[in-house]
């Protein structure tokens, strides 16, 4: 990351918007970091205890699976708060700092209009795979729940990018800019 972009990461902002966004934002990464910690946890407990010839937690790594895809998505609304995106600024680096906003600006609202689609998307497959009745093989848990997660993550991370991405493009909303 350039050293310009690393002064315009948003580290809070003054503005209620942005101070809202951001608790959501750590909140939304504390409960996937917990909920990974917790299933290391577990499978720890399951690997030690099957070594020692006991058996191991049955399912766990069916309980992997589940937890990896419901928390990746609850860490990405920080990353887009933060800017935490591979950036390619090899061709802008030459611009001046406005027209580099602007050009992050345009591809932050990309963003923020592909997590949108993929909310909407994640919403319609967590509707079917409810009416399916999909259950894990050993554990018979359902796995409409770990769509749940995954449909608040991506859409936080949608309402993030637009409110972050608007004020990098026009004067207009830089009302919602942190400051």
């Amino acid at each position: 990351m350039t050293e310009q972009a690393q002064h315009t990461v948003v580290q809070g902002g003054a503005t209620f918007v942005h101070r809202g966004l951001r608790t959501l934002c750590l909140v939304s990464a504390g409960i996937g970091g917990a909920t990974i910690f917790v299933a290391s946890l577990v499978v720890a407990y399951s690997v030690v205890m099957r070594n020692l010839g006991f058996g191991g937690v049955r399912g766990d790594f069916e309980l992997v699976e589940l937890v990896c895809v419901t928390c990746a998505s609850l860490f990405l609304p920080l990353c887009q708060l933060n800017k935490g995106h591979v950036m390619v600024d090899l061709f802008t680096l030459r611009l001046s700092q406005s027209t580099q906003k602007r050009i992050d600006g345009f591809w932050t609202l990309c963003f923020a209009a592909v997590w949108a689609v993929l909310c909407w998307r994640l919403i319609i497959g967590l509707g079917h795979i409810y009416e399916y009745g999909d259950r894990t093989m050993l554990l018979k848990a359902s796995v409409w729940w770990a769509f749940v997660p995954a449909v608040f993550g991506t859409g936080l991370s949608s309402i993030v990018a637009l409110i972050t991405g608007l004020p990098m493009i026009s004067p207009i909303f830089r009302a919602l800019e942190a400051t």
